[in-house]
Order: C-alpha cells, then structure tokens, then sequence
C-alpha cells in the first residue's frame, strides 16, 4: 500500500497526516507537492488539511486549480481512492469530484473543538473497521464547514448513501445542538456515487495516536489499510 499526500501551499495538517499513516500505520508515504502531475503509482492519495493559498477567493477555490488536480481528477475518475480532509473535503467539492460545498459556518466564527460523529455508511474503504453504533470524538478546527446542497443534490446524495458521517451528542443522537456549524442534516462527511472519493471536515488524524489521549481517529485509518489487505 503506497499512499499520497498532497501538498498545497498553506497546508499545515500535512505532516500530521504523514505520521499518522508511516508511524502509527507503517504504511509508505509519499509527498506530492501541488506543482507536480505524476501521482507516483500511489494507491491512496490524501488532500490534507489547512488553508491551501491563504484561503483567499473561497476555501479550495484556488487549490482546485493546481497542476496536481487534474492528475487527481483523473485518477479518482478511474476509480482510484482519494481522501479530503478539512481544507482537503472543501477542494473537492470545488474540483466538482464531492457534490455540494463547505459554507462559513453559521456563527460567521472559527470552531476549534472536539465533536463526536456516527457512522452513517460502514461498508466503505474508510470506514470498514466501525460499526453502525461506533461514536467517535474527533476534533473539528475551520471556519468553513457547514455543508449545503440544494433540495435535488442532497436528495440524491442520501439515496446512494453517500453520508458518511452524521455530527451528533456523545449518546450518538443527531440533533440541531450536536451541529457545530450549521451543515444540512448533520452532515460532516461524504462520497462520491461510485464511494471512491471521500471527505470529511472533521481531522482523525489529529486523534490517532495515543499520546494524544485519543486514539477514534485511528479506525478510520485501520479501515484503508484492511480494505487494501483484503483487495
């Protein structure tokens, strides 16, 4: 398993990201700077989180447009497994590869704090190792991240089961307080249709390790790495 890790200028998750999956993982790790097209036969490529060009424009907006995307693009088109993550769920969204996009939250503030999620699809590459009842905490740092897509997109999203996880209260009800910013339904993760291309708002792999105390965020990376021993 050979995985990628996107660097944009301004991400500032990267190296998180990369420790997690070498250390805790023991997976190889490749960087892929922006500037770049070759993808490096990689098997998994990581948008990690940040503030890719300073944020300006619109979260993503610019990123969307670096060399790396359209081989990016192209790869996910043809199957392959791609990953957002924050800054990295918003870039795909504006790629066109997610339906939907991340608005400003709707106290107009940034939210630095740990949220808990449910499960909404645990048959997929990252999600394979939870159960429908896992609640993980995880933490959640943007100011963007409230997610919206109009009546017909979100109707099409929940009938292909492209939620993959709900915000929601530590008993794992999903209610209007457990919403941190705003998103239709409670949602704080996606996919693609062909549940290929995956984001999320929320940072597992700031909660992967142990000697953060918290260790939900790991599951999520145990679940990429059983879906490639079983492929």
């Amino acid at each position: 398993m050979k995985l990628g890790v996107v660097i944009f200028p301004g991400s500032n998750c990267d190296q998180d990201l990369i420790n997690v999956l070498q250390t805790i993982e023991n997976a190889e790790v490749v960087k892929l700077w922006h500037k770049d097209t070759d993808l490096k036969n990689c098997d998994f490529i990581f948008l990690p989180g940040g503030f890719s060009y300073g944020d300006y424009l619109r979260s993503g907006a610019i990123a969307r447009y670096s060399p790396i995307m359209q081989s990016v693009t192209c790869f996910a088109n043809e199957g392959g497994y791609v990953m957002g993550i924050c800054n990295g769920f918003q870039i795909l969204c504006e790629a066109g590869l997610l339906p939907g996009a991340l608005l400003r939250n709707v106290n107009r503030k940034f939210i630095c704090e740990n949220v808990y999620l449910i499960p909404a699809n645990t048959e997929l590459a990252i999600t394979n190792k939870l159960t429908k009842n896992s609640i993980l905490k995880i933490p959640i740092a943007h100011g963007e991240g409230c997610f919206y897509a109009d009546q017909n997109t979100m109707k099409e999203i929940l009938d292909n089961e492209q939620v993959i996880f709900y915000y929601c209260n530590s008993k794992g009800e999903i209610n209007y307080e457990s919403n941190p910013n705003g998103s239709l339904n409670n949602i704080a993760g996606i996919c693609n249709k062909t549940k290929n291309v995956f984001g999320m708002m929320p940072h597992p792999e700031r909660c992967a390790d142990i000697s953060l105390f918290n260790t939900d965020g790991k599951a999520i990376f145990d679940s990429i790495k059983e879906n490639f021993s079983l492929v």
